[in-house]
């Protein structure tokens, strides 16, 4: 939408984090709390973001890129100084400015929706989001006069008795003309706490004579700021139960959700089954009809269809249709298994193709290595593929057959067909449809028997 410009208020330090990163970026369900600001923003505008940092801001910049662009406010004066800020980048841009937090995270895309929708209908100089709670959370006290228009908002700190009993609290969420905000934001007056708040605003626009509008919203969880290691615990889950709930309603079962760990970057298709003690991490895409678990950790990997990852870990790596591993199962970063590859329990793959139909068995290590199709690897075999200083690469070709026990020294390559007996060490290329054998490895027929 061309008539929405969204600024997001992220400059506080958030002391109470107790961290040496900035609050917006601890992750809740794999991303970074202001990403979910930021998303929010991409969907209801076409314009960029405008973000209002200050602590922390390299780090913020650094880790966002060009989501956003950036407005720095050097000394932190309040909510409505950092506006403010943003006044220059936005100002012309938009009849209409959403300024929404950065530790809002389970703030929906649909509340914010209909927050907009509603200025965009009504005109007013605001639209404010509210809700009811028994719990202020340190939330200003929304006032309304008899006919129930909003009057003013009183900060808690400013609240007498009878106001601190007010159960309709402001959230901070505002929809603004933008004709009527830039004039008037600089005559915020400054605070007894030396601030200037941007609540001030509805009372101004009251006493100039301008329309106030507000929405309630029913589901106050939306709304809490993360301000500690607790709330950021607490909004993991809230995000954690929307996921599951998602991916259960799009056709995917879990036989346990409570014990499903899934981040809000995976995709997962129908038919699909979660067993318990599973984690879903990052950039990881499952396909149809698998079974994951239990206690697996996919992480930044493709899996494909009708695939079995039972007690694994798999991390950045591309799996193929029909792929059976495990159980304890480790595939590192690089590996790539095609369709049909089975490996057996503590089997081990890092940074290797491993071709289509090829069986690894259990307690066997591949790493730095091509190996074809429709090869077997005995149990406990080894790719040798460090010196100490370098690592080397061993390519085994088609139909070959890897003795258990044997060790494979690279730089090094296994012919079409060939055949390493248990317990090789092969220290030389072995040809096609050759048999090797003994320490170190001869051909069959050369020296002793």
């Amino acid at each position: 939408m061309e008539d929405l410009a969204v600024v997001v208020l992220a400059a506080g330090q958030g002391t109470r984090m107790k961290s040496k990163l900035p609050k917006v970026l601890h992750p809740v369900a794999g991303l970074p709390m202001i990403q979910y600001s930021l998303d929010s923003a991409k969907a209801l505008s076409a314009q960029k973001p405008v973000m209002v940092i200050g602590h922390g801001a390299e780090m913020i910049r650094e880790a966002l890129g060009a989501e956003a662009e950036y407005v720095y406010q050097a000394q932190r004066l309040g909510t409505g100084h950092a506006l403010l800020q943003a006044r220059q980048a936005v100002e012309g841009k938009a009849p209409l400015v959403l300024s929404l937090y950065g530790d809002m995270p389970l703030l929906t895309l649909e509340t914010l929706r209909q927050l907009v929708e509603r200025q965009r209908q009504s005109g007013a100089a605001v639209t404010m989001l509210t809700c009811l709670s028994d719990d202020s959370m340190a939330f200003g006290r929304v006032i309304r006069d008899d006919q129930g228009r909003v009057r003013q908002v009183v900060e808690e700190v400013d609240c007498t008795p009878e106001q601190k009993l007010i159960k309709e609290l402001n959230c901070g969420i505002y929809c603004w003309r933008a004709e009527w905000l830039w004039p008037n934001l600089p005559k915020i007056g400054l605070s007894r706490k030396g601030e200037y708040y941007l609540t001030d605003m509805i009372e101004m626009a009251v006493r100039d004579g301008q329309q106030v509008e507000s929405i309630v919203l029913d589901d106050v969880r939306q709304v809490i700021g993360i301000n500690k290691r607790t709330q950021l615990a607490w909004a993991e889950k809230v995000i954690r139960d929307r996921i599951r709930e998602a991916l259960m309603d799009s056709g995917v079962t879990m036989i346990d959700p409570d014990t499903t760990y899934i981040d809000a970057t995976v995709q997962v298709a129908q038919d699909t089954t979660i067993y318990p003690n599973c984690h879903l991490l990052g950039a990881t895409q499952v396909g149809e009809d698998c079974i994951i678990g239990p206690n697996s950790l996919i992480r930044d990997s493709q899996i494909g269809q009708r695939c079995q990852i039972i007690s694994s870990v798999v991390e950045e790596a591309v799996i193929e249709d029909e792929v059976r591993m495990g159980p304890f199962a480790h595939v590192r970063p690089g590996a790539h298994l095609e369709r049909g590859v089975h490996m057996g329990n503590f089997g081990e793959v890092k940074n290797s193709r491993i071709g289509a139909g090829t069986v690894i068995s259990h307690f066997s290590y591949i790493g730095d290595a091509t190996v074809g199709r429709g090869v077997n690897i005995g149990a406990g075999a080894v790719t040798c593929n460090y010196d100490g200083q370098r690592k080397h690469p061993t390519v085994i070709d088609d139909g070959a057959f890897i003795g258990s026990g044997a060790k494979l020294v690279a730089p090094l390559r296994i012919g079409r067909g060939a055949i390493v007996g248990a317990g090789a060490v092969v220290t030389h290329d072995v040809p096609p449809e050759t048999v090797v054998y003994g320490v170190p490895a001869r051909e069959k027929g050369q020296g002793a028997p």
